[in-house]
């Protein structure tokens, strides 16, 4: 059956199995194993439980208040990972033949050897630390079980691409004297790897994990509890209120709903068939082809993963990184992630177009202008609530001083009474049918009240991070501890609210409720726990062999120094990688290997990039592999709901996606795209503006549809135009040079000049390993302002002037200087000013105006649809018609 000319209607037999979806579920997530043993369940639910319950005691101030319990780094970690091997073996069966039904004798004892090793650096921390590189016997065959015993659990719950990574750079560690000239190294022996790779947090215990102990936890854990809570069924619920009626409304649905639950969700697949399973249905019924309506799910799911605050868990990895607070990877992230999300509603409302589709019967019509302000209001409301948040509440701390927390938690505990108050007087939200002939869309306004209190820990989670400024971890701890308080409380307070006697039963399934989400937020931790656990396997042998500088080489090799050919070679490789990993450790390798090299190759071809762009970059890259055949896990999760082919809607949801895959090549040459060089909120304003008008010339590019079907010219003319709005500096820099260079002198008067924040661009020149002279342009942040000496000092440098030149003497330990490749000894041959002569950038957006007002002035011309060669209007019909 052809796209053009597949059936809009579903037959009842076409409906998704969802034995078969909760099963790709849990093989994906939470393990495939479901034992039938009352005790077993037992010991995996209380293992779970008590997982959630150590993660939160971890992160609380309780410990440090109450003097005991207390876990330093290395010991949370050790503890950490022992939980997430036992339930990797008691839960996820060895291969596909295993039993699911019961755990064998043998899995538990893996389970529990597994969990020993790990224990083991708990146990004795102090003697290991009392004997540094000098491991015993029993160290090193703990520490040999514990790697193969982490690639077998990494082998089971995320599939053979990452062990078989890590067995290779285990290979290269140990043979490094066999290999040729260029790989050749020294050689590990077995004590010494025992002590980079396990005895130590050089490796399996290093950064990665570390930032899923302290970090991700607590916000997969607010995640599930909010999912457990309702918050998952209500965001589709008023997504479908608000749009499931405009054209193609399903799939606009499915964008808003995939984006909500991609909040508080760390898993594309678990997007896919949380919200797929309901969307995809309905998106066949109005009209769309099985492949596309797959494929826009996917699309939706994925770019949920892109969006602050989660992030998929890898937004506190980059900040862990790159070195710079949570709170500016949030910042840095939020603008590339609405324009992809928005340029999808464009995506679905083409594909609308193009097949001439309708929306979903309501109960209650409203005029299009009205339905189009609701819909603004919606938007709206989310923007004040976060301006209100961020700047608004500031005057709390005036008026209450210290006190301005407890003044904000006894507010938000009265607002959470007035708002159950209300909600108690609707319905609850049921789950509905979309394969129900008599299906009609709800009324906004009886949908919405009934879920805006979900909103209240969320907003306690962004008043910790934005005001109190307080650790992403301790942040998360406050947050989820008012979910648990909502997830406990808001059925029995609820209950009283419509004067029901019996409160008791409702209380039970709060308790109920929060039980089972603390289970789930554990069970869907193993994967990204192992995940951060074995990529630090390849973090330790980048540490033991120097294997990084040999990378640097060859990429620099291989591309010829260009640095458009680097970045496309690292965009092909977070693919092949991701094609079997998940997304955090995929990121955790690439970055590792390859975020250095970008900066090194960039700052040769004379571009000061910023390593936030360059982790970004890493990053969404990363997740294209959840969509692209032949191992896209996302795009298989949606082909089993609309019953087409994998491979092909895999194909379609990476043309979708191909507007998020250019937005990382864009922000590395725009910085402003990243709120990097924004000094005024007009500015900012139009870079949004400009960039979203490039965004949807680039989807009418790839979808060759504008007004009207694009002509061969006419398409080269939107990508013109969508080049020059993206990138209008590299445009403008082809006229006009965009800085200058200012003496090496006065790199401290520049430093003190530059606005709190921003970078300054300097040029350092040296001499490498190898006896050959380079120069690195780099951008070195300012932060807040001060003396010029002070703000170099913040970045990481240390600069000593001496006859009109000046010399780098210091760089600090994991500073931003040294991850950008400053060292000791460097010279600074100059400081890149602004240019005074150089038109503003924003000029070259006029022709690219003109450009597609050119190109919108031909099309409406021939702007008919129904012509030939074209589909029919198609009505919404029942699956069964």
């Amino acid at each position: 059956m052809s796209d053009q000319h597949s059936s809009a209607a579903a037959a009842s037999t076409d409906k998704p199995d969802a034995e078969a979806l909760a099963r790709l579920v849990a093989e994906a997530d939470t393990g495939g194993r479901e034992p039938r043993s009352k005790a077993a369940r037992t010991v995996l639910f209380m293992t779970a439980l008590a997982w959630a319950l150590f993660q939160l005691w971890y992160a609380s101030p309780l410990p440090f208040q109450l003097r005991i319990g207390v876990f330093n780094a290395t010991e949370a970690r050790a503890i950490h990972l022992a939980f997430a091997l036992f339930l990797v073996f008691a839960a996820y069966p060895a291969t596909r033949k295993a039993p699911r039904d019961y755990v064998p004798w043998y899995e538990w004892l893996l389970g529990l050897l597994a969990a020993g090793c790990s224990l083991y650096i708990f146990l004795f921390q102090a003697d290991l630390a009392r004997r540094p590189g000098l491991p015993t016997s029993v160290d090193i065959v703990v520490a040999v079980i514990g790697v193969v015993m982490l690639l077998e659990a990494a082998r089971r719950a995320l599939g053979p691409a990452l062990p078989i990574v890590g067995i290779l750079f285990l290979c290269y560690a140990f043979f490094g004297p066999y290999l040729p000239d260029l790989f050749a190294h020294r050689g590990a022996s077995i004590p010494r790897a025992a002590t980079q790779y396990w005895l130590t947090s050089e490796g399996v215990f290093g950064v990665a994990l570390g930032v899923s102990t302290a970090f991700v936890f607590l916000f997969v854990l607010f995640g599930s509890l909010l999912e457990r809570a309702g918050a998952g069924n209500y965001f589709i619920k008023v997504a479908f209120a608000l749009l499931g009626h405009f054209r193609g409304g399903p799939a606009k649905a499915a964008v808003l709903g995939s984006a909500a639950t991609g909040l508080i969700s760390g898993s594309s697949v678990a997007n896919v068939v949380t919200t797929g399973t309901f969307t995809i249905p309905l998106m066949k019924r109005v009209g769309y082809p099985p492949v596309k309506a797959g494929a826009i799910e996917v699309s939706a799911s994925v770019n949920g993963q892109i969006l602050p605050p989660v992030m998929g868990a890898a937004a506190f990895l980059i900040a862990e990184y790159v070195g710079i607070p949570y709170s500016e990877v949030v910042r840095h992230a939020i603008i590339p992630a609405l324009l992809t999300c928005i340029s999808l509603f464009y995506v679905v409302d083409i594909e609308a177009r193009k097949y001439n589709l309708t929306g979903l019967p309501r109960k209650r019509y409203r005029s299009r202008l009205m339905s189009v302000a609701l819909f603004g209001m919606t938007a709206a409301a989310f923007v004040i609530f976060c301006w209100f948040v961020g700047i608004a509440l500031g005057w709390t701390r005036d008026v209450f001083g210290p006190a301005a927390s407890w003044a904000v938690a006894i507010g938000t505990l009265l607002l959470y009474l007035a708002l159950l108050a209300a909600r108690a007087r609707f319905p609850d939200l049921d789950d509905d049918d979309p394969n129900n002939p008599d299906l009609v869309l709800p009324d906004t306004a009886k949908v919405a009240p009934t879920g805006i209190h979900y909103i209240l820990p969320v907003f306690i989670l962004v008043w910790c991070l934005m005001v109190e400024e307080l650790s992403p971890g301790l942040s998360a701890f406050y947050g989820t501890c008012a979910l648990i308080f909502l997830v406990v409380t808001q059925k029995p307070l609820i209950a009283l609210f419509r004067r029901q006697r019996d409160v008791l039963a409702p209380l039970r399934a709060g308790f109920v409720d929060l039980l089972e989400g603390l289970v789930t937020g554990s069970r869907n931790m193993v994967t990204i726990a192992i995940a951060t656990a074995a990529a630090g396997i390849i973090v330790g042998t980048v540490a033991l062999t120097g294997i990084g500088l040999v990378m640097t080489e060859i990429v620099i090799s291989i591309s010829g120094g260009n640095l458009l050919v680097m970045l496309l070679m690292t965009a092909v490789i977070c693919m092949v990688l991701g094609l079997g990993m998940p997304t955090t450790a995929n990121y955790v390798v690439v970055a590792t290997l390859i975020a250095p090299v970008i900066v090194e190759v960039a700052a040769l071809n004379g571009l000061a990039v910023a390593l936030v762009a360059v982790h970004l970059y890493v990053f969404y890259f990363g997740l294209m592999a959840d969509v692209t055949p032949p191992v896209g896990l996302a795009s298989f999760a949606a082909s089993a709901i609309s019953r087409a082919d994998p491979v092909r809607t895999g194909v379609q949801a990476f043309r979708y996606e191909m507007r998020t895959a250019i937005l990382p090549l864009i922000f590395i040459f725009n910085h402003q795209l990243l709120m990097i060089g924004v000094t005024s909120w007009w500015g900012l304003g139009l870079t949004v503006l400009m960039s979203l008008i490039g965004m949807l010339m680039f989807v009418s590019v790839t979808q060759q549809v504008f007004i009207s079907r694009s002509r061969i010219w006419e398409t080269v003319m939107l990508l013109v135009a969508s080049f020059m709005l993206f990138v209008p500096g590299q445009v403008m820099d082809r006229i006009v040079p965009p800085t200058i260079p200012a003496p090496a002198s006065e790199i401290a008067e520049r430093a003190a000049q530059v606005p709190a924040g921003q970078f300054l661009t300097v040029e350092f020149s040296g001499i490498d390993i190898s006896g050959n002279d380079y120069n690195r342009v780099v951008r070195l942040p300012m932060g807040e302002p001060a003396d010029g000496a002070t703000r170099l000092s913040n970045a990481g440098i240390q600069v000593v002037e001496f006859a009109g030149e000046a010399q780098v003497t210091n760089v600090r330990f994991r500073s931003q200087a040294e991850r950008l490749g400053v060292v000791i000894g460097d010279t600074v041959s100059a400081v890149m000013v602004t240019n005074p002569n150089r038109p503003p950038q924003e000029l070259i957006f006029i022709p690219a105006l003109l450009l597609i007002g050119a190109v919108a002035g031909l099309q409406w011309r021939r702007r008919a649809w129904d012509q030939p060669g074209m589909p029919r209007k198609r009505e919404a019909t029942s699956p069964a018609s």
